[in-house]
Parts: C-alpha cells; structure tokens; sequence
C-alpha cells in the first residue's frame, strides 16, 4: 500500500496515484465508451487501494459521477475512498456558459450528492470561472457547505492567478487543478510559488498530455478524438514531441519502467504536486499506473527530464 500524502491542508489524505475518470461515462469527450468497461476502471482503482477519484459534472454530462457512485455503492468503499468532483457548466438557454453563483454552485453540490449516492463529496471543485461572480464569494458560497458537512475540501481549476488569489482571499482554497505536464509548463512560474507559499496543492490534468507523454505514439498515429484538434498533436510539432518523448527511453528502460511512469514518477517530485489522477481506457492500465510508485528517479534523472524538457529545449 502507498504511503498516503494530505492533498494541501485539507486533511484529505490520498494514494498519491488516484484516477482521472473522464472516460467513465465521458460520452461527450470519447467517442464508443463502454460503460461496463468505465466501470471496471473504478472497479479496480479501488481494488488496488487508488483511493483518489476524480469526476466532474460535465463528463458525460452527469454519466461519470452517475456510473462512480454506482461502483462504490457497490463494493461498500465509501469511506475508504476520495471523491473528487467539479462543476460550473450551466447548460440550459441554449448554450453552455458557466456561472459560479452561491445559488448555482449550491444546486451543483446537491445534485452532485445525489448522483453519486453520497451524503457527502471529499473535494468539490469549481471547475470553470464565470465573468461576472466574485471568486471570493463563489468560494464562501463552497466555505458554508463545508460548514454544512456537504463538501470536505475545496478546490478551484482553470482560474487565472489573479482569479486564484481571490478566491483563497479568506484562506479557504485546499486544491488547484490546473494543465500541467512536460510540454506545458507554465504552471510553474504561473501558479507553483503562489500555491507553494498558501500550502494549496496544485493536481495537474493532462498529466501525460493525452497520452503523447507515454511514449507508446508513432508519427503515423491518427486520432479521432479530442486530441485531433491539439496543437500538440500537429505537424512538426508532434514529431517534435515524439523525438523528446522518446530520450525518456533509456531512463525507463533502466528501471524496468515505462515512460509514463517516468514522467508521472518526475511529477511527483515537485513541491507542490501532491498527487496525479492519470485518466485510463482499460482497468490494466489502471493498475500499470500504480507502477509509478515503484520508480525512485535520482537527483542527476530530475535534472535530466528537466533539462530535455526545458521551454529552451
């Protein structure tokens, strides 16, 4: 079992290897999902004692949380595991917009619980921010429901660092997820001090930047999802990429590793990352990415990553 780490100061402690579930239930995101499949993924994320999972309100939309509540109903896991989940889209008058409201994000929390058969969520997370709420208010509006017992931690994800040190104007901000991976690395100057100095831990998305990181494409891969249209994926770009991607190699293969575990093992040597949510299409690589817990990179193997992946690189 994994030495636990508290997510910021949430006292929320977590597998530092959870589970991003966007393809349980994300109808919207990948195309031909199957259910029972994006079941088993939770299944055996809990089997395997990866007790951090993280939905949202729009993957799906509603499925995931739906489909994530059905699986730890059903293996009596509820107080073993973290639930993660987020919202903001409203998807009513025609087009999708999100409000951050008191009034909104309190309809979200509880449709939320009900969804996922739970009386409480661990971290709930504003998942997008609207123009017009004060984030200081937005994030007051999750402060009471805290009060309430209905949510134990609060997070923010996709805010500006302006947006971010409004919302944690009061101190309340645990968790911030937000893009970060070897090929983007902004969040490191954008948003790590900041966060680093308020004892808020930053969980990155696209950890392995949609699987580009893993080490498994070739210049002759083809995507028919949502990864055709990123710039990352393109031209001379993605070969690029690939030829970085690809002087991971000797590194993994010293460790008896893979590559993403790798880049997933080097993430979690920064400061302020307490803990990855790798997403997985099939409940193998579920369990492979707890293989990354097995990887100890040396001082000389960080600096190594770091300098190949470097923005001057």
């Amino acid at each position: 079992m994994a030495k636990e780490v508290e997510l910021g100061k949430s006292g929320l402690f977590v597998n530092p290897v959870g589970l991003g579930t966007n393809a349980v239930g994300g109808h919207n995101l990948y195309p031909d999902l199957n259910e029972e499949t994006g079941k088993d993924l939770v299944r055996t994320a809990i089997g395997q004692g990866m007790n951090f999972l993280d939905t949202a309100f729009i993957y799906g939309p509603e499925r995931s949380e739906e489909l994530v509540g059905e699986v730890v109903k059903e293996t009596g896991s509820r107080q073993d595991v973290i639930i993660a989940t987020k919202g903001a889209h409203n998807l009513g008058v025609g087009r999708r917009s999100y409000d951050n409201s008191p009034a909104f994000l309190r309809n979200q929390v509880e449709q939320s619980l009900r969804r996922l058969q739970t009386d409480y969520i661990d971290l709930y997370y504003i998942h997008y921010p609207d123009e017009n709420t004060p984030k200081d208010e937005a994030v007051g509006a999750l402060k009471e429901m805290k009060d309430e017992g209905l949510i134990r931690a609060i997070g923010v994800s996709n805010f500006s660092p302006e947006q971010l040190k409004e919302a944690n104007k009061d101190g309340y901000v645990d968790v911030l997820q937000g893009e970060y991976n070897l090929l983007n690395r902004t969040a490191e100057q954008d948003y790590f001090p900041y966060v680093a100095e308020h004892g808020i831990s930053f969980v990155p998305y696209f950890p392995l930047a949609a699987g580009l990181l893993a080490g498994k494409y070739t210049p002759e891969t083809v995507f028919d999802d949502l990864r055709k249209n990123k710039p990352e994926f393109q031209g001379e770009a993605f070969r690029s990429n690939l030829e970085k991607v690809d002087k991971l190699r000797p590194i993994a293969e010293a460790k008896g590793a893979e590559i993403a575990h790798v880049v997933l093992a080097w993430y979690l040597t920064r400061d302020t990352i307490d803990a990855i949510i790798p997403g997985a299409k099939k409940p193998s690589q579920v369990a492979d990415n707890l293989k990354t817990l097995d990887v100890r990179l040396t001082e000389a193997e960080i600096s190594e990553i770091d300098r190949l992946f470097s923005r001057e690189a």
